[in-house]
Formats: structure tokens, sequence, C-alpha cells
């Protein structure tokens, strides 16, 4: 995957997960995007964090106190852990989201 594929990738993905938080009540949670870092927080003060890692062109998540590595599977097109392929992206985040506010988010 050359470069602009993989932020055009990240790109899109950002935007999905911010739409859905926009979604959902801002004093529930709110979403944040500064650089290649997405930051999901819960007004109890539990986050989700996202950042991106151009070399090995892959999304690092870290929330519910795990950190996860997942890349792009073009066969899925989804991002997938590294460790254990069945863990998709939006998946993860979203039953992070849930544990640290509650909300169910449509990603």
């Amino acid at each position: 995957m050359d470069d602009s594929t993989y932020s055009r990738l990240v790109a899109e993905l950002y935007e999905r997960i911010m739409d859905a938080t926009d979604a959902v009540d801002p004093d529930v949670i709110e979403g944040d995007v500064m650089g290649g870092r997405l930051d999901l927080t819960a007004a109890s003060g539990g986050k989700c964090i996202l950042t991106t890692q151009p070399g090995p062109r892959q999304i690092w998540v870290a929330g519910g106190g795990e950190g996860l590595h997942f890349s792009y599977d073009e066969g899925t097109g989804t991002w997938v852990d590294d460790k254990d392929p069945t863990r998709e992206i939006t998946a993860w985040v979203t039953s992070v989201v849930r544990s640290i506010c509650g909300e169910e988010l449509s990603i």
C-alpha cells in the first residue's frame, strides 16, 4: 500500500468514527482529531485513542486497558488486529466506547 492510499483509508475511517460520535450527546462522549490522532473522551474520563503509524501502515488503538495494532486487510476491506484477525477495528472501538460511556456507536 502506498502513502496516499494509507492516508485516504485512515481519513475515511476517522470520518466514519467522528460521524458516529457526533450522533451521540456531546455531554456523554466527544471526538477530536488532531494530526494522525483521534481521541474519544467520555464524560467519565474514559478514553479510546487511535493513532496513525505510517511506517508499518497501521492504526494503533488504546482503550479499555488494552493497546492493539490494526492493519488494513485488502481482501475484506477492513482494519484487523495483527494478533487476532477476527477482531475488526470498528467493532473494537464500539465495544470500548460502550464500556467507557454506555453508548453504542454506529460506525
